[in-house]
């Protein structure tokens, strides 16, 4: 996966609703690039790219790259909507849980945070986004048995709003997107506002205790496993379709 913050940054006033889904039938996003752990310095050069981009943005030293573009997906004022048609781990995953809403395709649609088998940890935001979505015992769950949720678990569980038919998914969120389209912006930021400020807030500290535990974690043991998981197909199509058996092996 890739950033690009000024492209996250919809120019167009009178926007309301983002729907993102993936050209891809069977991935929305596999996860970040192994390179992060392999090489830590493409990590440090992505880093230093996107703030070259971006000399005005806010980018707080304690919060890595992935954290940051998450927010700032979170962070706009658009509605925004996840279409999930096939699989988002990692930061995929974490990406999808920034949105403001998640639908999910039954028999297509698969979400893991997968990095306790990679030798590290969620850290794009996974640990404070999905214990705002799901409570603290399922993120566990979930965290560290990094094993594949479909539709219906995600529904059950709250990963997602709902499990639809894939037959139904893109008729049901292009109603949903219309309709909430078709309000006026001020409403939307008053309903925005007045809900974030009843939940549980996710904080910055508590994306800075994320990323300062996750930093250690990328060592010369995590990358030799790395090493090991990209020379067993990690990353390809077909391990990619398959990553929790390959990752059991």
């Amino acid at each position: 996966m890739t950033y690009d913050l000024p492209a996250l940054h919809v120019a167009v006033a009178d926007v309301r609703v983002i729907v993102f889904e993936s050209a891809d039938p069977e991935f929305f996003i596999a996860h970040g690039d192994m390179r992060f752990v392999t090489d830590p310095d493409v990590l440090a050069a992505a880093s230093a790219a996107t703030l070259a981009a971006n000399p005005d943005a806010d980018v707080p030293s304690t919060l890595n790259l992935m954290q940051v573009v998450h927010e700032e997906v979170r962070a706009l004022p658009q509605v925004t909507i996840g279409k999930l048609n096939g699989l988002a781990r990692g930061g995929g995953n974490e990406f999808l849980m920034a949105l403001d809403m998640r639908f999910a395709a039954v028999g297509k649609a698969g979400q893991a945070q997968p990095e306790v088998l990679l030798g590290i940890m969620a850290g794009g935001g996974g640990t404070q986004y999905m214990t705002s979505l799901i409570g603290r015992a399922r993120t566990l769950e979930l965290l560290l048995s990094a094993q594949l949720a479909d539709a219906e678990l995600a529904e059950r569980y709250g990963l997602v709003n709902r499990a639809l038919p894939a037959d139904e998914i893109d008729d049901f969120v292009t109603s949903l997107a219309r309709r909430i389209g078709a309000l006026r912006p001020e409403i939307i930021a008053a309903v925005e506002t007045a809900v974030t400020a009843a939940g549980q807030p996710i904080t910055r500290e508590g994306l800075s205790t994320e990323n300062s535990l996750l930093t250690p974690l990328f060592s010369a043991d995590a990358a030799a496993l790395a090493h090991k998981l990209l020379a067993a197909g990690m990353q390809t199509r077909e391990g990619e379709l398959n990553l929790e058996a390959l990752l059991a092996q």
